[in-house]
């Protein structure tokens, strides 16, 4: 059976924790740990804004397979996705999520 076709995607969760404690970002991070793995192999990481160290920046790569991707409305109604985003809405009520994809050229 041949592997479906992928497609990159690039998520950003930007926000404002409460405080610029990384203690309690560490905490969610662990909390949410299980619900990171629902792409299967994904890259995470964190960045803290250099001059507003309570604004964080998470940026999630992943490959979805195509028939996933073509709708994201089912994704984004999957209860594992729910549960992800409702541990951010918990830290963080006003999260911004953008997706990207890179540009080919």
């Amino acid at each position: 059976m041949a592997e479906e076709k992928t497609v990159r995607r690039i998520l950003h969760f930007k926000f404002t924790m409460p405080t610029a404690e990384a203690a309690q970002l560490l905490k969610m991070l662990k909390t949410s740990k299980p619900y990171s793995t629902i792409f299967g192999e994904v890259n995470v990481r964190f960045l803290q804004n250099a001059d507003d160290r309570a604004k964080i920046l998470q940026i999630v790569e992943y490959d979805a397979p195509e028939s996933i991707e073509a709708n994201r409305q089912s994704l984004a109604s999957d209860p594992r996705v729910q549960a992800y985003l409702q541990v951010w809405r918990t830290m963080a009520p006003n999260v911004e999520v953008d997706v990207y994809q890179e540009i080919e050229g």
